[in-house]
């Protein structure tokens, strides 16, 4: 297993993600036996989010996590969403409006029309509902989840506004051993025009986290998908540093965060059959291999987030790891040509 460092972390190259999959006792089982054959295999990197398959994600990570040393993995999730649990026995609308507009958690008028929340409040409960989800006492990294999508809602100052408050409540988390890091976890946010709707300004994110916790403050990570159909991460200059024009990339290098690629083979529609001169170009023997290839091959590329349930796509998917990733001047001669 190839390993990258940052910071007090030695991350694997490529990690597990728990998005995919219906929210069943059989999708769990197969969870469960793929991370900890992942873990078996050195992968250390597992990210989830609360409303991923009702809880039941996170919920097995926690299982997984009785069985190991803790130490031994990078945990992340994700909040940001209303997650509706698995157990609950009513109608999701009663249950929410109980749970959390009675108890003044949330106001319905902090709800985006995508159901994203990003309040105190709300974080906070989320955040605190993983720790028990995860049965661990803390997290690695804690992701605001797609907050791009306040931007549908609120506007610019607004939503600068909340993240202060809510990157304050995790500096909290932090001081408290709860959490080592946290970040944006986002879809559209990083990777569209700078005049778009939903543009995330990176630069102005690091700002408001240096103004929270000084220097030292614990915003070093970012999640964005990345793959050979979605190349704006590293083609888009639509971040902005002391003047000077870059790509998101670029931006998270000079501002010292790590990058968690999410979608990376687009939920398996970029595995495909191709002509055999493209597997020889990226080097490879299996077509499933070619988007991890290319991923994992770019410049500025972090942990490859690699979601499924199951155990033979998972040793399947590993086998990259047998062969040499290419050359980051080869990754951009792909891009530049458009040749794939």
């Amino acid at each position: 297993m190839l390993y990258k460092e940052f910071l007090d972390y030695r991350l694997s190259q490529i990690g597990i993600g728990t998005y995919l999959g219906t929210s069943d006792q059989d999708t769990d089982r197969r969870y469960y036996e793929t991370i900890t054959e992942g873990i078996q295999k050195g992968i250390n990197v597992i990210d989830t989010a609360i409303n991923y398959r009702n809880m039941r994600s996170e919920k097995v990570i926690g299982d997984v996590l009785k069985n190991i040393n803790r130490e031994k993995v990078v945990i992340s999730t994700k909040g940001g969403y209303i997650p509706v649990p698995y157990y609950i026995n009513e109608d999701p609308t009663q249950w929410f409006k109980r749970a959390f507009v009675q108890k003044e958690i949330v106001s319905p008028k902090e709800i985006t029309e995508t159901g994203n929340i990003i309040t105190p409040r709300f974080i906070d409960w989320s955040f605190e509902k993983s720790l028990e989800n995860l049965n661990t006492e803390y997290i690695d990294i804690y992701f605001l989840h797609n907050p791009e999508d306040q931007l549908l809602k609120f506007n610019r100052d607004t939503f600068y506004k909340k993240i202060w408050t809510v990157f304050r409540l995790l500096e909290g988390k932090v001081h408290e051993g709860k959490l080592k890091y946290y970040g944006l976890a986002t879809w559209n946010g990083l990777r569209v025009p700078e005049d778009h709707q939903q543009h995330i300004d990176l630069k102005k994110i690091f700002d408001i986290a240096r103004e929270v916790g000084g220097e030292n403050h614990h915003f070093r990570f970012i999640q964005l998908p990345y793959n050979i159909a979605m190349i704006e991460a590293y083609t888009l200059k639509n971040q902005r540093i002391n003047g000077e024009s870059l790509t998101t990339f670029e931006a998270s290098k000079q501002l010292g965060l790590y990058t968690y690629i999410s979608s990376p083979l687009m939920q398996r529609r970029l595995v495909r059959p191709v002509h055999q001169q493209i597997l020889e170009r990226f080097r490879v023997k299996k077509f499933s291999h070619i988007p991890i290839q290319f991923v994992r091959s770019t410049e500025g590329v972090g942990t490859v987030l690699i979601g499924t349930s199951r155990k033979e796509h998972l040793i399947e998917n590993l086998e990259i790891q047998e062969i040499p990733p290419l050359k980051p001047e080869e990754i951009d001669s792909m891009i530049k040509e458009r040749g794939y």
